[in-house]
């Protein structure tokens, strides 16, 4: 059970509690990039230069973003107990459209603090945005359908790795936007390519029936802990293999440890098959797990899990503020003095200023608790003001 102060009205606690374990972990990847020293000077699965503290804290943060969306979807498809079809296509459209739109103002102001549009970046929010529009037109088919949909997108679409463009090519603005990610001329980063995570919004409202009120829990868990073995097992398979599944193909290294590391390198972006697998199939057991959890920790995590658009843009300005007015105060500079542009720094802090990983991971813990009490206070005022 939720907490009495929490439960103000019925949810499914497992995918609250899940949405807000992950949404935590999240919060230690966005720390890490604004407080880490070496967080803007290469990338914490370069087996070249990564350590293994760094690389787990890294990858562990790639629970969250397949976690997230594929929960989006679950949640559309539970939505349709209490919606008609119709009125989830609406809803999702609009919120879909509304999600891309936030990413662009009031997200991108949190992450750059800048109104200067020296480059466009398309995350996550227009990831599950831009997924949602295309669901909306799908919802008219059945869960099942939408399920073989997801999965031919997630197994499929690594098929198309050696088709690989370059600026300048015909196509490829439209080709790094729905498939391959990267730079798109002349001022647009696209980490998120849409076709890979909308296979994965697909497979969440296809597994999202297992949630409707005349499915036995007892039949669920079990599904969910079978597809999540299976995936983690398929995962192991296909990676040892090292043919299919991912543009980065695991390699010896220079001990036992990072030929391990470098076996569990999977690619992000664009998100692979393997990158899925990796992922989604430990989160699938967990959820089984979960709906006979009775941690009162994991109960009050979920607090999170229930407002988690409020979460993702308030923590935001939360880690920046607090990274930049450290910057100012350890250095002696102003703010006339910050300089906000994209090529020069990450939101006004110049790349290689930081600290080291354990001061990190203080202030992860530092910015979950403030943002506890928040959460819990919009929690209850969003859901008793319905408007």
């Amino acid at each position: 059970m939720i907490p009495t102060e929490l439960n103000i009205k019925p949810r499914i606690s497992s995918i609250d509690i899940m949405r807000g374990v992950v949404m935590v972990i999240m919060a230690l990847d966005h720390v890490r990039d604004f407080f880490h020293a070496d967080a803007t000077l290469f990338d914490p699965t370069d087996m070249t230069k990564t350590n293994p503290a760094l690389f787990a804290t890294r990858w562990v943060t790639h629970f969250c973003a397949p976690t997230f969306v594929f929960l989006s979807g679950v949640s559309a498809c539970i939505s349709l107990q209490r919606k008609s079809k119709k009125e989830l296509s609406l809803h999702l459209f609009t919120r879909g459209l509304w999600l891309i739109i936030l990413e662009q103002t009031l997200f991108r102001f949190g992450l750059l603090f800048t109104w200067k549009y020296d480059m466009l970046i398309f995350l996550v929010l227009w990831a599950i945005g831009g997924s949602m529009i295309i669901l909306a037109a799908l919802v008219y088919f059945s869960p099942r359908i939408i399920l073989s949909m997801g999965l031919i997108l997630i197994f499929g679409h690594n098929a198309f790795d050696t088709m690989r463009l370059v600026p300048g090519d015909t196509g490829y603005a439209i080709w790094a936007f729905l498939m391959q990610s990267g730079f798109v001329p002349p001022g647009s980063v696209v980490p998120y390519a849409l076709i890979p995570w909308l296979g994965i919004m697909l497979a969440g409202f296809g597994a999202g029936n297992l949630y409707f009120n005349s499915i036995d829990p007892s039949q669920r868990r079990k599904i969910l802990f079978n597809a999540g073995l299976s995936a983690v097992g398929l995962f192991i398979i296909l990676r040892a293999i090292n043919v299919y599944g991912d543009l980065a193909p695991w390699t010896v290294q220079k001990n036992s440890l990072f030929t391990v590391m470098s076996f569990m390198n999977v690619t992000k972006y664009p998100v692979s098959l393997l990158f899925t697998l990796a992922t989604l199939g430990p989160v699938l057991m967990i959820l089984a797990w979960m709906e006979r959890s009775n941690s009162t920790v994991l109960e009050r995590v979920s607090v999170f899990g229930r407002v988690p658009l409020f979460y993702y843009v308030l923590h935001f300005y939360l880690i920046h503020a607090g990274a930049l007015g450290l910057f100012m105060l350890s250095t002696g500079t102003s703010f006339s003095e910050l300089d906000f542009s994209f090529n020069t720094g990450f939101g006004g802090i110049p790349r290689g200023f930081g600290y080291t990983l354990d001061w990190t991971y203080v202030a992860w813990f530092g910015t979950v608790m403030i943002m506890y009490p928040l959460c819990v206070w919009y929690n209850r005022y969003k859901s008793t003001h319905r408007y």
